[in-house]
């Protein structure tokens, strides 16, 4: 039987800067980082979280890099964590809302990928 989401690919140009926005900024953990044909498999991790995170865009697929994620994180303070992580340089294209069912804001990584960030 399927258990867990093992890791969710994120395209990305350029893997040193996506490597330094998830690690600088978000507080990602680097939990692989080798060759890979022409690009590197960098896989991270958030610290205390089991899915990982595949920086890396196959190729004949970099028009889907950029745009909305099908992807969403969650925090247990959404105002406090949008404090910290706007702070740090990331960019929120919507600040924190709270709606009936809970607390969400949307970020953007540096290739233009966007994320939800919202309550449990």
């Amino acid at each position: 039987m399927i258990k867990a989401v093992k890791f969710v690919s994120i395209p990305t140009r350029d893997q040193d800067r996506a490597l330094a926005f998830y690690t600088g900024k978000l507080g990602f953990r680097v939990t692989t980082d080798q060759p890979f044909g022409a690009q590197r498999w960098i896989e991270l991790r958030i610290p205390g979280a089991e899915t990982g995170f595949v920086l890396f865009t196959p190729e004949g697929h970099e028009d889907r890099i950029g745009g909305f994620m099908n992807l969403a994180f969650t925090a247990d303070d959404v105002q406090k964590t949008w404090e910290e992580l706007s702070a740090r340089g990331v960019e929120f294209v919507q600040p924190p809302k709270t709606e009936h069912w809970g607390t969400s804001a949307i970020f953007k990584d540096p290739d233009g990928n966007t994320f939800v960030l919202s309550s449990r």
